[in-house]
């Protein structure tokens, strides 16, 4: 299953990172930012919960990263985290609600590491808590490795990235790297052709 909301185009001649990031700014940071939005502007915080839980998007659709996870799960990971509303809104970082809502929903059977760190963010949104690392998972994770960074963490510095993800935010470097992975991949084994030339 690709995980990613959006596909990427196929492979670019003469691609480089510059023009992935360019293409990610031109083509899906506006909507990865609307979509945040309709989290943050919830009338109260178990309302955002309620939404971020249950992977809502504007349309009243399920968000593509959670359509395969059954509705009971859902429902299970809004009860839980509706139980710890003033816990979450304590939350000083957008780590500490990371790992609360880590604690609260990843037990749960079908909720993966995708899905927590989803829902965080939304959640995040409302309390204007953003992520300053790169959370890595699946699709995300692969496009860290093709770019040679030593992953054990499963989180990423903003300086362990090339130079040209500097032009984003690190929820904006997580969609990236998932969305372009391939191509980041390609660019990499033209790179390594050409040196070996």
């Amino acid at each position: 299953m690709n995980e990613c909301a959006d596909k990427e185009k196929g492979p670019v001649k003469n691609d480089s990172l510059r023009k992935v990031v360019a293409d990610y700014i031109r083509g899906k940071r506006e909507k990865a930012a609307r979509e945040l939005k309709y989290y943050a502007i919830q009338w109260n915080l178990a309302d955002a919960v309620e939404k971020a839980a249950f992977c809502a998007l504007p349309s009243g659709k399920r968000h593509p990263h959670q359509r395969r996870i059954p509705k009971r799960c859902l429902a299970k990971a809004n009860e839980r985290l509706q139980k710890r509303l003033s816990a979450i809104d304590r939350a000083t970082t957008f780590e500490k609600l990371n790992d609360l809502v880590e604690a609260e929903i990843k037990p749960i059977k079908g909720i993966g590491a995708l899905t927590v760190y989803d829902v965080a963010h939304r959640i995040g949104a409302f309390c204007q808590l953003a992520p300053a690392l790169v959370y890595l998972h699946a699709g995300t994770l692969e496009g860290a490795r093709a770019l040679g960074i030593n992953c054990k963490s499963r989180k990423l510095e903003m300086n362990q990235l090339p130079r040209e993800f500097h032009l984003l935010r690190p929820y904006e470097v997580e969609d990236c790297l998932c969305i372009y992975k391939a191509r980041i991949k390609n660019i990499f084994k033209r790179r390594a052709a050409h040196a070996a030339r």
